[in-house]
C-alpha cells in the first residue's frame, strides 16, 4: 500500500513552521559586492613582454630555461644550489648530534 506523507511528518519532532528571523545588524560599513558587480579590473599598463620571452626561452643553446636570462639567473641558481647544500649538511649534522647519546654530570 502506499504511504502518502503529512506536512507534519517532514517536521522534526513535528514543530511548527515559523518566520525567518530578522537579519542581524551589519558588522562593517559597507557591503561585500560579488566581483561581477564590482567593476571591471584595471588594464594592465605595462608593456607586454610575452613574445620576447618566448624567443629567447626558445633559442636551442643547450641551456637550461632557468639560466637563459643571463649572469642575474646563474647567480640564483647558485646560490640556491649553495643553500640547499648547507641546509642538508646542517641537517645530517643536527641529526648526528641528536643521536648522540647524553653525557651524565
Amino acid at each position: 500500500s502506499c504511504h502518502t506523507r503529512r506536512s507534519s511528518d517532514l517536521r522534526p519532532q513535528r514543530l511548527r513552521a515559523t518566520a525567518p528571523p530578522e537579519m542581524p545588524p551589519m558588522v562593517f560599513g559597507s557591503p561585500v559586492r560579488p566581483a561581477c558587480e564590482a567593476g571591471a579590473a584595471p588594464a594592465f599598463l605595462g608593456r607586454n613582454r610575452v613574445p620576447e620571452l618566448q624567443r629567447l626561452f626558445q633559442i636551442p643553446d643547450g641551456l637550461p630555461v632557468h639560466l637563459k636570462r643571463g649572469v642575474a639567473d646563474r647567480l640564483l641558481y647558485r646560490t640556491t644550489m649553495a643553500m640547499t647544500v648547507g641546509g642538508v649538511l646542517y641537517c645530517l649534522v643536527a641529526l648526528y648530534l641528536a643521536a648522540q647519546p647524553r653525557r651524565g654530570k
